[in-house]
């Protein structure tokens, strides 16, 4: 299992939506590095989504449950998404002020960049968002 952070502003989809929703495809990203990570992803990795721009605090889990196909947004085939569904909401969401203070977090994508909408993160750093979050996996 491979563990991974997706970024979303609230006002154009939030986890309140995507709970609602209780699925949806990931699209919209137009990061050669960011479409690369969304098709390393695999059915069954574990997926924290962050609400970024407004609150900047990762809300909860979600689990991709379709592996890359390409995006129904556009014609471009250069594109894909994934399937997602949400898994359960951090019990204390995680802001971006703890993950940039902790020792074992201030390396990780998320802070070093910035701008990339879809990221990996090791084991590790997924454990310790976990612990910040008050949550068990």
């Amino acid at each position: 299992m491979q563990f991974w952070l997706v970024k979303q502003e609230p006002s154009k989809y939030s986890w309140e939506e995507f709970l609602k929703d209780k699925k949806t495809y990931w699209d919209g990203v137009r990061n050669y590095q960011a479409r690369n990570n969304l098709q390393a992803m695999k059915k069954g990795d574990r997926v924290f989504f962050y609400h970024s721009v407004v609150g900047k605090q990762i809300m909860g889990i979600a689990e991709v449950t379709r592996e890359s196909y390409p995006d129904p947004t556009t014609d471009d085939p250069a594109w894909v998404v994934v399937d997602l569904k949400p898994i359960k909401s951090l019990t204390v969401p995680v802001t971006l002020a703890q993950v940039k203070s902790h020792p074992k977090l201030k390396e990780i994508p998320l802070v070093k960049q910035s701008r990339l909408s879809v990221t990996p993160l090791t084991q590790s750093e997924y454990k310790i968002i976990l612990e910040l979050g008050k949550t068990k996996a």
